[in-house]
């Protein structure tokens, strides 16, 4: 049997994503505030959406790539409050760090807590050679956790319509902070 990636931070057990996650992956995913900046808006509408993304995305990121997002879990009280880790990008052969939570979980640190756990999981555990987020540059908060846990700017792009900002760092770089 496979191990599922399990990180824990003090206040967040980062978890791979099942298909009983389905009716908080639709929460997270359909709140207009949570994929303001994301570029996928409406994406996930209903639970069998929901359950396809668990499947097709994550679950399959987790076989095929050996890692992919995972359900950021509210220690206090065991729900499952959005997502956060690693996903594999082929476009740029490299790991994204990236998180969503619900609204009413931000401007605790929690997603800087999480960025931080997959980022030492990459670079430790996984031995990524690189890892990258992004950001629209009106996302400030974003962009804020991006700088906070070791990113470097590295550029801009535009994906999905939308004009981002590229951060990014080395296992090397990262791990001399």
């Amino acid at each position: 049997m496979i191990k599922k990636t399990t990180l824990e931070t003090p206040r967040l057990i980062l978890r791979e994503f099942e298909l009983s996650d389905a009716e908080a992956v639709l929460r997270f995913n359909s709140d207009d505030q949570v994929t303001k900046y994301t570029g996928d808006k409406g994406n996930i509408t209903t639970l069998d959406e929901a359950r396809e993304v668990i499947r097709s995305v994550w679950q399959y990121g987790y076989q095929h790539d050996g890692y992919a997002r995972l359900a950021a879990v509210d220690k206090a009280t065991n729900q499952v409050i959005g997502f956060c880790g690693l996903k594999y990008l082929p476009e740029y052969q490299m790991a994204d760090v990236g998180y969503r939570f619900l609204p009413q979980f931000w401007g605790q640190g929690l997603a800087t807590e999480g960025a931080k756990a997959a980022m030492e999981y990459g670079f430790k555990q996984l031995k990524l050679d690189h890892i990258m987020g992004m950001a629209v540059p009106e996302n400030v908060g974003s962009t804020k956790v991006l700088l906070k846990i070791g990113l470097l700017p590295a550029g801009q792009i535009i994906d999905l319509g939308l004009n981002i900002d590229l951060f990014k760092v080395s296992r090397e770089q990262y791990l001399k902070q």
